[in-house]
């Protein structure tokens, strides 16, 4: 996601603050696409840069979507979610992954009430809006296939008994790219769940001066209400963006490139492992999300390119020559897209 959205005139300032609620019908689609761009504005509040990621959350929510976000610690992943958690009204929960969690700690249990002679079930913190998975790595497979179930069907199975989670619903997993020790590498069926693997670099020199210089004017990260960010959407919004997403046009040239790209990462012999059906579809609905991002209601090449790298950089594995050869996939992809032909 290398191009970004167009952002808005800014529509306050800080002596006049917006109201929070804006007055428009949930059905207007200009301004709906405008309150999510007041809602990156309100990000950048505790967030400087990492706005691929900020777009990659945004993009998972429209699309009914999980991210994964793989970065070195202190490159503000949980501040990112929670930020916007707040700014769009929604419950999130974090859970430090751990070797000794269970799944019960995820997903919830049954408990004995004394009071009542019976079971009754206790709801974990997956029943949320976001659910941070930090260090996802860091729990036994056994605990990581706890979420397979609510990332696909949206729901939990505890005692033969299926429970509805929230809409909307985002997992935002966590993980850092350069500590292996003591790590459990997350399966292909568990990666294929995410529709985005985000990359959180770090920052820039420009960048990493403004954030010592407002954790030198006092700024805390732990409360986001100093920090000024205002909620300014509900989950309501997010429900009617994706309707709009949703009727997003992909003309068949575009879904036959799509098809085009998926099928040379199952043919470059760099790739052990290529994108499945499931990667392609991915591919589709986050470049819908772009497009509508951009004030578009059609997807383009450029979008399907923007989107590549993270919709499908966590569905393929390198085969073990390219692996010992130490080729990046990023590259891989790249050559990919410079070589299938791009429709007109």
């Amino acid at each position: 996601m290398t191009a970004e959205p167009p952002q808005p005139a800014p529509e306050s300032t800080p002596d006049h603050p917006a109201p929070p609620q804006q007055s428009f019908e949930i059905t207007d689609t200009a301004a709906l696409r405008d309150t999510f761009h007041r809602v990156r504005q309100e990000v950048s509040k505790a967030v400087v840069g990492q706005d691929g990621a900020v777009t990659g959350v945004l993009i998972g929510l429209l699309t009914r979507g999980h991210v994964l976000l793989e970065g070195v610690p202190g490159v503000a992943k949980t501040l990112l979610v929670r930020s916007i958690s707040a700014a769009l009204s929604l419950d999130a929960k974090r859970v430090q992954f751990t070797p000794d969690l269970m799944p019960g700690d995820v997903t919830g249990s049954l408990v004995y009430d004394a009071s009542t002679g019976d079971f009754a079930f206790r709801e974990g913190p997956l029943f949320t809006n976001l659910m941070l998975a930090d260090e996802i790595n860091r729990t036994p497979p056994k605990t990581q296939a706890s979420l397979l179930e609510a990332m696909e069907e949206r729901q939990v199975s505890v005692d033969g008994v299926g429970r509805q989670l929230p809409d909307p619903f985002l997992v935002a997993a966590t993980q850092n790219p350069t500590e292996y020790e003591g790590t459990y590498p997350l399966p292909e069926a568990q990666l294929d769940r995410f529709l985005l693997k985000v990359n959180l670099a770090l920052p820039e020199r420009g960048e990493e001066i403004e954030v010592i210089r407002r954790h030198a004017a006092g700024f805390n990260p732990s409360s986001l209400t100093e920090a000024g960010i205002r909620p300014i959407a509900g989950a309501e919004h997010v429900l009617a963006a994706r309707k709009a997403v949703w009727q997003t046009t992909v003309a068949p040239e575009v879904i036959a490139y799509i098809v085009d790209i998926a099928r040379a990462t199952r043919q470059a012999p760099s790739f052990q492992l290529g994108v499945s059906p499931r990667g392609a579809t991915a591919l589709m609905n986050s470049a819908k999300a772009w497009a509508w991002l951009c004030g578009r209601d059609f997807v383009t090449p450029d979008d399907v390119k923007a989107l590549s790298l993270p919709a499908l950089r966590h569905r393929v594995s390198l085969s073990p020559e390219a692996a010992m050869d130490g080729v990046s996939v990023d590259d891989l992809l790249q050559g990919i897209l410079t070589t299938v032909p791009v429709p007109r």
